[in-house]
């Protein structure tokens, strides 16, 4: 790849609205019960009229109708194409070791915005990104099992977009750091965080490879990932349950396409 190719503007994705607490299960039985709907729908019509072909139109109009009447129960910035990350969501958290490490995830709210982040440690050490907190002294954290906290602004590091929260706290769960980044490509990560209006949201992608951006010094990660506004903040997780790097914005890239960047976990080692 030219280097000219390589050089790129990041576009941050913050959400700037309040979630909606509804959790993978419930997103899940929405999305089934609309398929019930439209089979028993069907099924009626097909009982009405047996001597006569269902008309395959009318399947797709009574289809549209439902896909429609979920949307409106959803949140108005979620579009179709969500809905594939919010059912890969409800099945990844079935899983022992994604359930662990949701508890350690967290969300960011100052007045203005709403992101990520991730405690690294029991007495209450977090990381985030420093477009999350900018501008703040101290934040309020919301940990899925333990509740609600103010937390402090013990770093910021914007050179590379992280920063560093702290809270009061003792035994918390928190997620292992990965001495290094490390990762071959194609290689498979997940990451959780609090995408649109959502809360606790797991999902998965591979790693591209490195990038350089325009205004940045050091290079950062491509993943190919459904990341959308919400993101920024969410750890990236190997195989190995080690944290590898912070999701901070996404790209339009000339030959992947839209893909997420991540911040390498080195970063946070090499500023502290």
């Amino acid at each position: 790849m030219h280097k000219e190719d390589e050089q790129h503007k990041a576009e941050d994705m913050i959400d700037k609205d309040l979630y909606e607490d509804i959790d993978d299960d419930e997103m899940y039985e929405l999305v089934q019960e609309g398929r019930r709907k439209v089979l028993e729908k069907a099924r009626l019509e097909k009982d009405k009229k047996p001597k006569r072909p269902f008309p395959k139109w009318t399947f797709w109009l009574i289809s549209l109708a439902l896909i429609l009447n979920l949307i409106a129960l959803l949140p108005q910035t979620i579009s179709i194409p969500a809905i594939d990350f919010l059912m890969t969501s409800a099945k990844l958290s079935g899983q022992a070791d994604v359930k662990e490490h949701k508890k350690a995830v967290v969300v960011v709210e100052t007045e203005d915005g709403r992101g990520t982040g991730f405690a690294i440690s029991a007495d209450g050490t977090i990381i985030t990104n420093h477009h999350v907190i900018e501008g703040e002294d101290s934040v309020t954290i919301a940990f899925p099992d333990e509740g609600l906290f103010t937390a402090k602004v013990t770093a910021d590091y914007p050179a590379v977009d992280l920063a560093v929260l702290k809270v009061d706290a003792e035994n918390f769960p928190h997620l292992k750091l990965a001495k290094e980044t490390t990762f071959e490509t194609d290689e498979a990560i997940s990451f959780i965080g609090n995408p649109l209006r959502f809360q606790g949201i797991a999902n998965k992608g591979t790693v591209i490879d490195y990038t350089n951006l325009s205004d940045w010094e050091e290079p950062v990660v491509m993943i190919d990932a459904p990341v959308y506004r919400g993101n920024s903040g969410s750890p990236i997780i190997n195989d190995n349950g080690e944290v590898i790097g912070v999701i901070f914005a996404t790209l339009n890239h000339e030959t992947y396409g839209k893909v997420g960047l991540f911040v390498p976990i080195d970063y946070y080692y090499d500023n502290r």
